[in-house]
């Protein structure tokens, strides 16, 4: 089977990319856990005994991470339209969070308590038209921020991915709303050409 041109840039990217490498090293399940180690390390945004909220989860490389900082004592609720396996800490649910019967089985999970942390390394199926998938990416932010200001402790914190472009600076300001502060990170581990990066507010107002 012949690959195009791009495809077979990534594949070639991905078998040589030391994230990647890195990641089946440290029996990681993606090489973008290390996005979310690396906002760790620089905004203090997990620590044990957390309730942490991971939208759009599968593979699982972020609640992995959150899961063996919080430990026991904590728990991450994940949930994705796509399957995800087991980890240590976390209670995936399946599904789409913006319908209501996802949303309530999300509700029952964290059962009357204020969630201390919001992740988001949510992207849409990519169709290849530039525009139409910036506009589904956005969306797909807002929503999540939908969701942090109905979960969210005040004081909690929020991280998200997006993908700058149309849109991106309203989202920003929109977030800048609800939060102390916000700053806009582009970790290591993300791929240089691309347009991803990474909203973290801190200090929800509630």
């Amino acid at each position: 089977m012949k690959h195009s041109k791009s495809s077979r840039r990534w594949l070639d990217e991905h078998v040589n990319d030391p994230f990647v490498k890195r990641a089946q090293k440290d029996g990681l399940r993606s090489r973008s856990s290390y996005k979310l180690i690396e906002l760790n390390e620089k905004d203090k945004l997990i620590h044990p005994g957390m309730l942490v909220m991971d939208l759009g989860s599968a593979p699982g490389g972020w609640s992995q991470v959150a899961g063996r900082i919080v430990g026991d004592k904590g728990r991450v609720i994940a949930t994705d339209i796509l399957p995800m396996d087991v980890l240590e800490n976390v209670d995936f649910i399946q599904g789409d969070f913006t319908e209501d019967d996802v949303f309530e089985q999300l509700l029952a999970q964290i059962d009357g308590r204020q969630v201390d942390l919001v992740v988001s390394d949510i992207a849409p199926n990519i169709s290849g038209v530039g525009a139409a998938d910036q506009a589904s990416s956005m969306y797909l932010v807002e929503l999540t921020l939908d969701m942090v200001r109905r979960v969210l402790k005040p004081g909690g914190h929020y991280a998200v991915k997006v993908f700058q472009g149309e849109g991106s600076e309203e989202f920003l300001k929109d977030v800048r709303t609800s939060f102390e502060k916000v700053v806009i990170r582009k970790p290591e581990a993300s791929r240089p050409r691309s347009r991803e990066v990474y909203l973290v507010g801190k200090g929800f107002k509630g």
